[in-house]
């Protein structure tokens, strides 16, 4: 209960702490938390992704990977072969958000899915 109330207590926004802004501010990109949950699922390349996340733009997601790896979310590895292979996979830094984006998905369910609708999220 104590946590509660202090979870309603006014934190002027110049307050909050600057590291849970930023993870904010990343996670909640468009695009970023479904390409890390793909990622989570076991796909880790370009067009893996890009067939797994409905309506992204190859641009869009190039930008967001790229952001993830400057962030040690993601590492890009070039694979020698030919053709050369690109894959993504994520960081020790990366995987820690598993039970994040697990918690947005159950969140999604209980709270966004519209009453009545059946299937898997």
């Amino acid at each position: 209960m104590e946590t509660q109330t202090r979870l309603r207590e006014y934190v002027p926004p110049s307050k909050f702490c600057p590291y849970y802004h930023k993870a904010i501010e990343l996670i909640g990109r468009r695009w970023t938390g479904t390409i890390i949950r793909a990622m989570l699922t076991g796909v880790n390349r370009f067009l893996e992704l890009r067939g797994t996340i409905p309506d992204i733009s190859d641009r869009m997601l190039s930008e967001r990977l790229k952001e993830l790896e400057t962030e040690g979310v993601v590492v890009r590895q070039v694979i020698p072969e030919t053709p050369v292979r690109i894959e993504y996979h994520l960081t020790e830094k990366g995987r820690a958000l598993g039970s994040v984006v697990e918690a947005v998905r159950m969140w999604a369910i209980d709270w966004l899915r519209p009453p009545g609708a059946t299937g898997q999220c």
